[in-house]
């Protein structure tokens, strides 16, 4: 598959994303946000960064970028997109994920190898994070739990949802959610940095996260 990897002024992780694709055996094509033109890409990850240098709100000007509103359309036909940190942000802002990011609890910016428990099969994956405005916070988290809108919630190593292991004081534990239709996702942590033992902490578990979110594949057992 060909993957967009949109880039804004204060993208950071831009060069990461594209390495995790191909990692993962797909080819990644970078989008200015600027262009409208998506270049025929069959998915899209909105990765992390400081979009725009999160002026007035992260993600808040990102979301009104040519690019962006062809990123909408690519998600109403079906398309996959990812968000990932500051693109969780931006997708949160631009609609196409419920809920908003705010300020960590406790306003400090958090930087750790975290566990999370995949909701869909339970699974306990250890993935980066690194974020100061991480705090997803929704009215509802019964009822995008019941929607099966949850992606995954912070943990234990052994799965547990405990405060101790919630990282930025997300409601109820989430660390990403989907649209309802389920092709739209965002979470705070990093895959792409989970997909090689060298440079992601020993980890590789965020090869079956972008292999699920992007490509439709199940994650490998």
């Amino acid at each position: 598959m060909r993957i967009g990897i949109l880039r804004f002024p204060g993208t950071c992780d831009d060069r990461d994303s594209a390495y995790a694709i191909r990692t993962i055996g797909h080819e990644p094509v970078v989008l200015w946000h600027g262009d409208a033109d998506l270049q025929g890409v069959e998915a899209v990850v909105v990765p992390g960064g400081f979009s725009y240098g999160d002026y007035l709100r992260a993600g808040a000007i990102a979301r009104f970028s040519p690019a962006m509103r062809s990123v909408a359309q690519l998600a109403a036909d079906g398309g996959r997109v990812l968000g990932i940190c500051n693109g969780f942000q931006v997708l949160c802002e631009a609609g196409l994920l419920p809920g908003a990011l705010t300020r960590n609890v406790g306003l400090r910016f958090t930087h750790r190898l975290q566990h999370l428990r995949d909701e869909a099969t339970g699974r306990v994956l250890a993935i980066p994070l690194k974020n100061g405005e991480g705090r997803y916070v929704h009215p509802d988290p019964t009822a995008l739990a019941a929607g099966g809108q949850v992606l995954a919630r912070y943990c234990e190593p052994d799965g547990a949802v405990t405060d101790a292991a919630n990282p930025n004081g997300s409601v109820a534990g989430i660390a990403g959610v989907t649209n309802t239709a389920g092709n739209v996702a965002g979470l705070m942590p990093h895959p792409e940095h989970a997909v090689d033992a060298l440079v992601g902490w020993g980890s590789t578990d965020g090869r079956g996260l972008l292999l699920e979110r992007l490509i439709g594949q199940p994650v490998p057992a």
